[in-house]
């Protein structure tokens, strides 16, 4: 008899398990221009094929799970581009397809498993692709919010990803509409803010943040993401405390975006020293965000032991 895989919860539960770092480095390493609105979810359509090779580079270094191209795929999004609603929908389950591709990919070549997938819901400021998901505070209600969010959200679990990555979130209200969102999809989910120091983006304390996800069934984790490695290093041990859950924390490199240069400068501030103590605070999903590519993940995935 063939031993079944364990399921993603099971792996959070085994131990920690490592996540991928940044898609579109890895894809703008490769060449892309991902200056559109559409960002990486353009290539759902234009380039399938190179969406599978940045999410086998992260497989072949050691990541366990891959995080899709879907984080700007919205229906909104598409049908700026002229994009129907149903070759949206084909668009947004083919970020799941495209990641399990890449799991097939690594499988065949000797990576050991298992593998999983996470399916990226990015905020609804990603959409609007003016840096109002790093603000909050769109002036939408939280109902509003809740119909946005959901028709992508059910069209990415019909997919069968592992789990929904509600991540970057900003604002607490947001929060609130996404837990409503994923009720009865019969997916897991993990739930992950964008912070500057201990608070959201929006400006909420981000205990009161993280508090929100404790009663919700459908989260599995809470945490972190695409904020700067000291702020992760305050979130962790937090997210933990208030929630009694798993926590996720996959920070950016710690470098800043000169907006005005359109060049990334400063030195980058992750070291694979903090993840030890994240994995002691209780995180369970560990990996990178922006500027962090498969060379510094095969390093998390060392210092995890996987």
């Amino acid at each position: 008899m063939v031993a079944r895989s364990p399921s993603f919860v099971e792996a959070l539960t085994a131990g920690p398990v490592v996540l991928d770092g940044g898609l579109s480095n890895q894809l703008e390493a490769a060449g892309h221009d991902l200056s559109d609105a559409l960002w990486s979810a353009r290539l759902l359509a234009e380039d399938p094929e190179a969406v599978v090779r940045a999410h086998l580079a992260y497989y072949e270094a050691g990541a366990q799970v891959a995080i899709t191209a879907s984080y700007q795929a919205t229906f909104e999004g598409f049908a700026q581009r002229g994009t129907g609603a149903a070759k949206a929908a084909e668009l947004i389950g083919r970020s799941v397809e495209l990641a399990r591709e890449a799991a097939g990919r690594a499988a065949a070549g000797g990576v050991a498993g298992p593998l999983y997938v996470a399916a990226s819901a990015g905020p609804y400021g990603a959409m609007l692709a003016d840096g109002s998901e790093y603000r909050g505070r769109y002036g939408l209600s939280v109902d509003a919010l809740e119909r946005f969010h959901r028709p992508r959200l059910e069209v990415l679990a019909a997919a069968r990803p592992d789990v929904l990555a509600l991540e970057t979130v900003p604002d607490a209200d947001e929060a609130r509409a996404l837990l409503r969102a994923v009720r009865g999809l019969g997916v897991p989910a993990y739930l992950s803010y964008s912070v500057a120091g201990g608070r959201t983006r929006a400006g909420q304390p981000l205990a009161e943040a993280f508090a929100l996800a404790a009663e919700a069934d459908e989260v599995i984790a809470v945490g972190v993401n695409c904020c700067a490695p000291d702020d992760a290093d305050r979130a962790v041990a937090l997210a933990a405390r208030v929630t009694g859950k798993p926590v996720v924390v996959y920070p950016n490199s710690g470098e800043s975006w000169d907006a005005e240069a359109r060049a990334w400068c400063g030195s980058p501030a992750f070291g694979t020293d903090r993840v030890a103590g994240w994995a002691a605070a209780g995180a369970r999903l560990i990996g990178g965000c922006c500027r962090v590519g498969p060379d510094v993940i095969a390093e998390v995935a060392a210092v995890l032991g996987r």
